[in-house]
């Protein structure tokens, strides 16, 4: 992979202090100066005991430099209580990521980090896990980032609430389009462009994007305001990636995949307040156990394309074939046998635990969902470029076949195999999930018995079902119910993020819809709940 040298040493001193210009543009050429801490701190990985610590920051010389950090109890610092020390530089990206140890459970705490000049970066706070299981916990999740169209409210109003234990992000934390692309100019807002003024390919272009979105300040305080647990989707490297390639990469004219997705990664672990792990599981006191799964770049198989058969001489047959041959393969996999096997484990060691409740995070929905029939009626009402998808979708749906590949939907086997796996653990699942830009509320079944529920959460800008479909948003979620037995509850035309609320007895999911996207404002209300009682394994 040929790299320019120039755009390296503009990536390596790119900061919140050239970024962040009046009116939130974010300007290419001005990055080159930033030096000291330059996007504020986060943290993630909580346990009842130990966190992981990040900032970034640029010495003078552009070289390396050893950092600290310091936790208190209180934001005066008045004494420490733990910290750590780590060796950066450009090799990373100048990142720094400090596990420290020794904390306290359920307990708040403030932290900095100290350059070797006695400066100091902005107080962040974060909170451990909780030992007991007696407190609810309540976490903030969100999905599907696009800066290009819009302000991040949905983290501007979470950072106000105030009464979040924990940040979780599932995935299109950033975008890797090329400007003018997605969003195209007609919908995106003005001084929300990001760097690289270029599509993501190399390790220099990652580090640029990441850097970008990091500089915008809702994003910032939401990482300086509680720790994080965060998984990738598709758009950290490329749309609809998978093992072996991406929809969104032309080996043609953009390289080899494995060096695109290497990159991607190496600038995820540089940017992002996450572990080296690809999975892992979260014990939240005796409430629940919450699982980070990986189901986009290391094992995922490549994603059906039903758009082929629409070509045969006989499309029905076609699909008809399809869904009895190919899409039941049991070696198509999201996960892969080794995540599969560490998932039912460590899911059964937390029922064995008395833990009532076990949550598993994955990028794409898991619910079954079909083109409703009375969609062709709404044709007139579509873009053109959705006529087709939606026609596709129904002719499909008749034949039970769903309309999103890319998701759970593709996967039939693996996702029998899971909640299967669960029906057989005797615990509670919940299973959280974003990617689809709209919001879902499933009771998730197998072999006609209850299996989970699957709370799937709405975008923080990308657009959903309302980008292309002008009829009653009312009218689009009421079709999509009366059609998929599974979906109990949805909205096709918000923006937002979900609350959840973990306790012993329950578990409740908030959808909070923003007041817009397009002008920057806290402004949000609840726009819909649903709740699951323990050992009831559906919505109440």
């Amino acid at each position: 992979m040929i790299l320019d040298r120039r755009l390296l040493i503009k990536t390596a001193m790119i900061g919140l202090g050239a970024t962040a210009l009046p009116g939130g543009a974010f300007a290419v050429q001005a990055m080159g100066a930033a030096r000291g801490f330059t996007h504020a701190v986060a943290s993630g990985e909580p346990a009842a005991d130990s966190m992981l610590l990040w900032t970034r920051y640029v010495p003078a010389d552009g070289g390396a430099v050893e950092l600290r950090v310091e936790v208190a109890e209180t934001p005066d610092f008045a004494r420490i209580v733990a910290g750590g020390a780590q060796i950066t530089g450009p090799w990373r990206d100048h990142t720094a990521k400090i596990t420290v140890d020794g904390l306290q459970p359920g307990r708040r705490y403030h932290y900095r980090f100290v350059a070797p000049d006695g400066s100091r970066s902005p107080v962040g706070r974060t909170a451990t896990l909780p030992e007991d299981g007696m407190t609810p916990w309540r976490a903030a999740i969100f999905s599907c980032s696009n800066i290009g169209f819009g302000w991040f409210n949905a983290y501007a109003h979470a950072v106000a609430q105030g009464d979040f234990d924990c940040a979780i992000h599932l995935g299109d934390y950033f975008y890797e389009y090329a400007p003018a692309h997605y969003p195209l100019p007609a919908d995106a807002v003005p001084g929300r462009t990001p760097a690289p003024l270029a599509e993501t390919i190399h390790l220099a272009d990652y580090r640029l994007r990441y850097g970008s979105y990091r500089a915008d300040p809702d994003l910032q305080a939401l990482h300086a305001a509680m720790p994080m647990i965060v998984q990738w989707d598709d758009h950290e490297s490329a749309n609809d990636s998978w093992e072996g390639g991406a929809e969104n990469h032309d080996p043609a004219t953009e390289g080899d995949w494995n060096a695109r997705r290497a990159a991607s990664i190496q600038a995820y672990r540089e940017w992002m307040p996450v572990s080296d792990e690809p999975w892992r599981a979260y014990d939240i006191g005796g409430l629940a156990t919450l699982f980070r799964t990986e189901t986009r770049l290391l094992a995922r198989t490549r994603q059906p394309d039903i758009a082929p058969l629409f070509r045969a001489a006989d499309p029905a047959t076609a699909l008809k074939a399809f869904r009895d041959g190919a899409w039941q393969d049991p070696a198509a996999t999201m996960m892969g046998s080794q995540q599969e096997v560490w998932l039912a484990h460590a899911m059964r060691a937390s029922v064995r635990s008395g833990r009532p409740w076990q949550i598993v995070g994955f990028g794409t929905i898991m619910g079954a969902t079909v083109m409703p029939a009375e969609t062709e009626r709404w044709l007139a009402d579509m873009t053109p470029a959705a006529q087709g998808y939606v026609h596709a979708g129904v002719v499909a749906g008749q034949l039970g076949l769903p309309f999103n590949y890319d998701n759970w939907g593709g996967y039939p086997a693996a996702r029998a195999r899971f909640l299967r796996s669960v029906q057989q653990l005797g615990g509670n699942t919940v299973v959280i999930s974003g990617d689809s830009h709209n919001a879902w509320a499933y009771d998730l079944a197998q072999d006609g018995r209850p299996a989970a529920v699957e709370f799937a959460g709405h975008s923080v800008t990308s657009p959903g079902f309302e980008s292309s479909l002008k009829t009653d948003p009312a009218r689009v979620a009421a079709a999509l119910v009366r059609a998929n037995p599974e979906l109990k509850w949805c909205d096709t035309s918000r923006r937002g993020y979900m609350a959840m609320t973990v306790a012993a007895d329950r578990v409740t999911n908030d959808w909070i819809m923003v007041d817009g996207i397009k002008t920057r404002t806290p402004r949000a209300a609840p726009g819909h709940r649903a709740t699951v009682l323990r050992d009831r394994h559906v919505m109440a």
